[in-house]
Formats: structure tokens, sequence, C-alpha cells
């Protein structure tokens, strides 16, 4: 089988393997095992021009160690930077999380010809469903909507994490809950002696939705076993498998179609994707 490899590479270099120079402006720890990068590049122009779409990811490059790609989280209005959560896991985030405020890196990208549609979305009540670190790549897309509110209908955000401690994203969350144009639901596995909230997956909260099928998006992403168990809840309600989306972006590497890494069926999940309706894969029983 040959694969119809494609590639979204948005800056005007003859090469896409090569980075552009970037820093870390600011980084916040956000949890025991995540810290919230704040990317900024050295030349004003590229800056400027990179633009990225919710969803999306990028390369990033440790000198002299090696590359990973991580999804944006932060708002694509915002051209002052971009933002990365990242999980202190592997080779590549381990360094990163021993970087200081200042340091150099490389950045490739914006990747990604999938992402949350935004535009489809319009008119419509939104609900998003996130587990664990499936969360950042989320914000995004929350933060946009929330930058446009007059152009959606009722937003949802149900969130699950393994304990109170894990939570991330704790400042945006208590500003969400502040609002009353966007309800956000957590639930925690483990709770502590101080918690007070849902304890559970966050499977157990989606009965309670109850927004119409007709005008409703459902946009999920998190750790792939929890996949399975959302889409049986969101198909009990009779939401649309054309406007129920999902993330698969852990299972990238090159970004550029090249490593093969990514492949299910015959799509490639760095430059089908990573977003999928729940229509184009659910015939790909690797997907989920």
């Amino acid at each position: 089988m040959t694969l119809n490899v494609k590639y979204n590479n948005k800056s005007n270099k003859s090469s896409i393997y090569v980075p552009e120079l970037a820093r870390i402006n600011k980084i916040q720890q956000i949890s025991p095992t995540e810290k919230l990068f704040d990317i900024v590049f050295e030349d004003d122009k590229n800056q400027n021009n990179f633009n990225f779409e919710p969803g999306q990811f990028v390369e990033l490059t440790v000198f002299g160690l090696g590359e990973a790609p991580f999804s944006i989280c932060s708002n694509p209005e915002n051209k002052d930077f971009f933002q990365l959560c990242i999980r202190d896991i592997g080779n590549v985030s381990g360094a990163l999380h021993r970087m200081k405020e200042g340091s150099k890196i490389g950045i490739r990208g914006p990747y990604g010809n999938g992402y949350f549609p935004y535009e489809k979305m319009r008119n419509h009540n939104i609900i998003l469903i996130a587990g664990g670190l499936g969360l950042a790549p989320l914000m995004s897309l929350v933060k946009y909507i929330l930058h446009h509110r007059e152009d959606y209908k009722e937003v949802m955000i149900i969130y699950g994490a393994v304990n109170p401690e894990n939570i991330l994203f704790k400042d945006d969350i208590q500003y969400f809950s502040s609002r009353n144009d966007i309800s956000i639901c957590v639930t925690v596995d483990n709770p502590d002696a101080e918690w007070t909230g849902e304890v559970g997956v966050c499977t157990k909260l989606i009965p309670r939705v109850d927004f119409p099928v007709e005008d409703t998006c459902a946009v999920v992403c998190g750790p792939p076993v929890m996949y399975k168990f959302v889409i049986i809840e969101l198909e009990k309600k009779n939401y649309s498998s054309e406007k129920v989306f999902l993330s698969l972006e852990r299972r990238m590497e090159c970004g550029v179609g090249k490593c093969n890494h990514c492949h299910i069926g015959d799509k490639l999940v760095c430059v089908d994707g990573p977003v999928f309706s729940l229509w184009q894969i659910k015939n790909l029983k690797e997907a989920i």
C-alpha cells in the first residue's frame, strides 16, 4: 500500500527538518509532573508569522539531544508567545524540565492538517471531554471559543485527573468557574481529605449532559484507554459521529509523515490529523 503523504510546512524554509531558533520566555510548574512553557522566536519575523489552529502541534528541539512533538495549548489569537504544557516523561521533556528561562530551543511547525474545526462548531453547543494531560491540547480551543464567545452556544468542560494534586491549569479552571457563560466539572480518581468535588472517571459525567443532539459537537482528548468508554457514552446519547472530534496526538513522532510511526490504516496522524472526527476513524481498529 502506498500512502499519499503530505505535510503542513507553513514556513518559507527550504528544508522541513531545520528548526527555527526560539527561547523559553517563562516557565510555570503547574503540577508535580507538568510545566507550562511560554515560547517566543528569536526572530521577530518568525514570531509575527507564527499562525496556528487549535489542535495543531510543533516539533521542539533540545539541541544536542533530539526533538519531540508537543501540542500547542495557548490562544491562537495571542501573537506575543505560544505555550506548551509538557510532562517530565522522556529524554527531551526531561531536558526541558531542567532548563531555565532564557534557554534556547528549536521549533518546527506548526504541523497538522486536521485540527479542531472551530468554524464548523459555530452556533453549536460544545462539550469538551479531557483526561489527564489531554486537557492541554483542548486549552487552545477553549481559549479561542471564549475569545469569540458570541459565536457559540452552551459550552461545557468535563475534566478527569488522577488526584487533586495532578489537576492541570488550576488558575484557568478557577477562572472558567467564575464565568457564567461556560460550565466546568472536574472529577478525580483518588480524592484527598480536602477534595469536595466529583470522584470517579470523567465518563460517568457524560450522562448528565442534556445538550440537544442536532446542534451539539463533542471534543475528546486524553489517554487512549479513555476513548472507547467516552465514545460509548456519547453514542448512547446519539451524538453524530461527524460532530465528535478526537485528538490522536500521542502517536506522533517526526511531524511530517516521513517516519511512519503514526500510521493508522491509510492515515498518518501527523499529516492527516492529529484531530479526526469519529466518523473518520471508527472503522480503524488501531485508532481507538
